[in-house]
C-alpha cells in the first residue's frame, strides 16, 4: 500500500475531504397521531409507491429476494428506477419550494405541517433555528395545554401532536449534533491517513487511539462513490483499497 503513495495522495485528496450530502437515519419508529399531518412512521425500506415489488418487507432474506427480482426482470427494475427518479424530483421540488417562517410559533406549525420523511432534512436545514428560545416556546404551549382547566378534543389532539413533535425535534437535533462532531473527527482522521508516509504505521497508532470507527468507513464510501461517479477510477480503487485497510484494522 505504501508504494507510490504520494503520487496516489494527490490524485485522491481532491475527494477525501469532501461529503456531497451527508445525512443520517435519525428516526426509526416516529409516530404520530395526526394522519392528515404526519405520515404515520418512518421505516428503513425500499419506495415502492404503486406496490410493483409487492409488501414492504424486512429482514436479509427479505432484502435478498428484492434484489433478485430487480436484477432478474429487466422491466421491472427500469419501472422501480423510473419510479425512484421521480420521487426524488418531487421531493427536492417540494424542499425547495418550503420558505421557513421566522417565528418560534409559526415555525413550530411548520414542522407539524412537514412530511414525518422529510422531518430529519428540516432540522440539518434548520439547526440553527432550534435554540433554547425555540424549545422554551414549544414547552410553554405544551404546559399550558397540559394544566388547562377544561380541555377540548382539539386541545387534547394538539397536546399529543406538540409531544411527538417535541420528542423527534430534540432526538434529531441531538443526533444531528453528534453527526457533525464524528464527522470532523473523520475527516481529521482521513487526512491524516492520507498525508501519512507509512498508512500501516498511522492506521495501528489510530487503533490505540480509538481512533477508526464507522463514521470514518462512512466517509469513505461516500468519497469512493464520488470518484466512481467522477469516472475517476484511481482515486476510487485507491480509497476502495484505503477502506479495507480501515475495516480489517477497524475495533467496534
Amino acid at each position: 500500500m505504501n508504494q507510490s503513495l504520494e503520487a496516489q495522495n494527490r490524485t485522491v485528496m481532491a475527494f477525501s475531504l469532501n461529503i456531497a450530502n451527508p445525512t443520517i437515519a435519525l428516526f426509526h419508529t416516529t409516530k404520530f397521531t395526526k394522519p392528515t399531518r404526519f405520515i404515520t412512521q418512518i421505516r428503513c425500506i425500499g419506495w415502492d409507491p404503486e406496490g410493483l415489488l409487492g409488501p414492504p418487507q424486512t429482514g436479509h432474506i427479505a432484502r435478498h429476494e428484492f434484489r433478485r427480482r430487480l436484477e432478474s426482470d429487466a422491466e421491472a427494475r427500469e419501472e422501480f428506477e423510473r419510479q425512484v427518479r421521480e420521487e426524488k424530483a418531487r421531493r427536492q421540488a417540494l424542499r425547495e419550494s418550503r420558505v421557513a417562517p421566522d417565528t418560534a410559533a409559526e415555525l413550530v406549525e411548520y414542522f407539524l405541517d412537514t412530511e414525518a420523511r422529510e422531518i430529519e432534512f428540516e432540522i440539518a436545514r434548520l439547526r440553527p433555528r432550534l435554540t433554547e428560545e425555540f424549545f422554551s416556546h414549544l414547552q410553554s404551549e405544551l404546559g399550558q395545554l397540559r394544566f388547562a382547566v377544561s380541555k377540548t378534543q382539539d386541545m387534547e389532539d394538539r397536546l399529543i401532536e406538540l409531544e411527538a413533535l417535541q420528542k423527534a425535534l430534540l432526538e434529531g437535533t441531538e443526533a444531528y449534533d453528534k453527526m457533525l462532531v464524528d464527522l470532523v473527527k473523520a475527516r481529521e482522521s482521513l487526512a491524516k491517513i492520507l498525508t501519512s508516509k507509512d498508512v500501516k504505521a498511522t492506521l495501528l497508532e489510530m487503533v490505540e487511539h480509538n481512533e477508526l470507527n464507522r463514521s470514518l468507513l462512512t466517509l469513505l464510501d461516500e468519497n469512493i462513490a464520488s470518484a466512481q461517479k467522477g469516472n475517476q477510477k484511481e482515486a476510487a480503487a485507491f480509497m476502495e483499497k484505503l477502506r479495507g485497510a480501515v475495516l480489517k484494522y477497524m475495533t467496534v
